[in-house]
């Protein structure tokens, strides 16, 4: 597969050029095939992990298997507030706030993360969204700190259809709820199966107008 060929010569190049680079993982599928790219470059890679205590269990435990099974340097990265503690003080962000809610488990926990890198590889695709249909393979990210670092999307052309075919021909295995149904998955009480099947974010904070967590949308300056 020639994409696979461009993506391998991708992440070469990145590492070349780069001093301290990370990977963030949710461990969809995308990220697994990212991981596994990554690993046979850099075993030692810190593989940054979004543990908003919100996963659904097979996440988690899908996490775990694989970590046993590759062995890679996962760090698991801790909002400030336990779930408890917020809904002891917010009640239930992701049902009446759900930007608040990312904001404080997911984005700002990476962005105080991301200051120790300057390589930032991701899964995210084109194919994944309308919000990210010009996704570049590498771009340059800025964040609210002024920190700045490269962003670097190997599969940013991929569609789904060959990201299964490269888990199977490693004879890597995917998470089970995409046997499920699900095509994106995120935090459990905010996804969804598809609503629409040709929109994999479409079950993302269904109905309430949102398509992004705030981590993908401090790309490049305007």
């Amino acid at each position: 597969m020639d994409k696979v060929k461009k993506a391998q010569d991708l992440v070469r190049e990145a590492l070349a050029q780069g001093r301290s680079p990370c990977l963030t993982c949710s461990f969809q599928a995308e990220d697994v095939v990212v991981l596994h790219l990554l690993l046979q470059e850099r075993p030692d890679l810190p593989v940054l992990f979004l543990d908003t205590g919100y996963h659904f269990p097979e996440v988690y435990a899908y996490r775990d298997a694989l970590q046993k099974r590759l062995g890679f340097r996962l760090v698991n990265l801790l909002p400030d507030l336990s779930r408890e503690e917020q809904e002891r003080l917010y009640g239930r962000l992701y049902e009446t706030d759900p930007g608040r809610c990312c904001a404080i488990r997911k984005v700002d926990p990476l962005f105080r993360a991301l200051t120790a890198y300057d390589t930032w590889f991701t899964g995210l695709r084109r194919e994944q969204s309308p919000t990210r249909a010009a996704l570049e393979a590498v771009e340059e990210a800025v964040l609210p700190s002024g920190h700045r670092l490269k962003k670097v999307s190997p599969l940013y052309d991929w569609t789904l259809k060959e990201v299964f075919a490269y888990l199977a021909v490693q004879d890597l295995p995917y998470l089970p709820l995409y046997e499920e149904g699900y095509l994106s998955i995120g935090c459990a009480p905010c996804t969804a199966k598809p609503l629409d099947p040709s929109d994999p974010r479409s079950g993302r904070w269904a109905g309430k107008g949102k398509l992004e967590c705030g981590i993908h949308l401090h790309g490049k300056e305007e």
